[in-house]
């Protein structure tokens, strides 16, 4: 239950500054998104992780609502090049939680190996070093994210 732990902390720090970050949005766009982006690194540092909000397409960094609620990047350990199990495992997982999606190897090459889960419009990219979820967090793509971090990327809260 990680990811979900993970992004209720997350959403928590960004709706306490969303006072200051919509101000710095319309003083000075750049300072904003800075503002996001660090936040998200200082949840992030309680897992062990580099935890980034993206705005992958324009006009989203104005959708105050849905901040933490979509398009987040977890970087985990840089130096992981392979999982620890099966891709396939990973591929019937996440059929099984999502339903009728799309998957498919991704990023094999330099003797590593990542999983590509998609269905209309959008898509979560699992490598073995970081995880990105580019889609809003439904329930079953907050179940899958939660398998993720618990059992391929073996994730566990600082104390």
């Amino acid at each position: 239950m990680i990811f979900s732990e993970l992004i209720q902390e997350l959403q928590k720090e960004l709706k306490t500054n969303l006072a200051q970050i919509r101000f710095l949005l319309k003083k000075n766009p750049a300072m904003g998104y800075t503002r996001v982006v660090e936040i998200g690194k200082e949840v992030g540092k309680k897992y062990n992780i580099k935890l980034v909000v993206n705005f992958p397409k324009e006009g989203r960094i104005e959708e105050f609502d849905m901040y933490g609620k979509r398009d987040l990047s977890l970087i985990i350990d840089y130096e992981k090049k392979n999982f620890p199990m099966n891709r396939n495992i990973i591929k019937e997982k996440a059929k099984e939680i999502l339903g009728d999606v799309k998957t498919e190897d991704a990023y094999m090459y330099e003797n590593k190996e990542g999983v590509r889960v998609f269905s209309e419009g959008w898509k979560i990219d699992i490598l073995p070093h970081s995880l990105h979820i580019w889609t809003e967090f439904n329930e079953n793509v907050t179940k899958f994210c939660d398998w993720l971090m618990d059992d391929v990327y073996l994730v566990k809260r600082n104390q």
